[in-house]
């Protein structure tokens, strides 16, 4: 997939789609993330904890093929060698995973490095070491991340506007409470149970990515 990827990655923050398969029930993951790529997700980062690497790469191989037919980047959360090997267009890390660094050095320029950020510190440093985006949270407590402080607006607001790279907003976001975040310039939103627990995952995507579109407009 190639895209110029400065103003690629700004767009996909919009409506940052985090995958979890603790709601996939009948359906497949596949079949779930066709169901928010239709409902206008703009990015999708894969987090697949439970799955050994032969059977993550097939499955990121298929979502990864999925998310370009629709023309939308698609990320995987941690797995450098996944994405190496899946052909992903990038890799997420948190503060307790692979430097940012380390990431660009093994994936080279043209992939996507998205960090986690939870202070003014850690969001200058991941654009020194070559991040292309942050992921800012916890806004809220959330049950994906137990041990995620929520930050106040105000540090997020500051965080966001210590870089000059674009950052989306993660942890207990949804459609009732999202426009609290206008003003701190962030660039989107990420969003897991809000999608993917979902009944109606297509529709539940559209709803937020017209939040999403409000929250960010000027």
């Amino acid at each position: 997939m190639k895209f110029d990827k400065k103003e690629a990655v700004k767009k996909a923050m919009l409506l940052y789609a985090v995958t979890d398969r603790a709601w996939v029930g009948g359906r497949t993951l596949y079949e779930q993330v066709e169901e928010c790529l239709k409902g206008g997700a703009t990015l999708v980062q894969i987090r697949e904890k439970g799955l050994d690497h032969a059977a993550f790469v097939a499955e990121a191989k298929d979502i990864v093929a999925l998310c370009h037919s629709y023309g939308i980047p698609c990320v995987i959360n941690d797995d450098v060698q996944a994405c190496l090997e899946s052909g992903a267009d990038g890799v997420h890390v948190g503060q307790d995973d692979m430097e940012a660094g380390d990431v660009r050095a093994l994936l080279g320029e043209e992939k996507i490095v998205g960090v986690s950020a939870h202070s003014v510190e850690e969001a200058q440093l991941a654009e020194k070491r070559g991040a292309d985006y942050l992921g800012v949270g916890a806004v809220h407590a959330t049950g994906t991340k137990t041990d995620a402080n929520p930050l106040t607006w105000e540090e997020i607001r500051q965080i966001v506007h210590s870089v000059d790279i674009p950052a989306t907003a993660i942890g207990g976001i949804k459609l009732d409470n999202m426009l609290e975040l206008k003003g701190t310039g962030i660039a989107g939103v990420a969003i897991v149970s809000g999608i993917f627990a979902a009944d109606d995952i297509e529709a539940a995507t559209r709803a937020l990515r017209a939040q999403a579109e409000r929250l960010v407009e000027a």
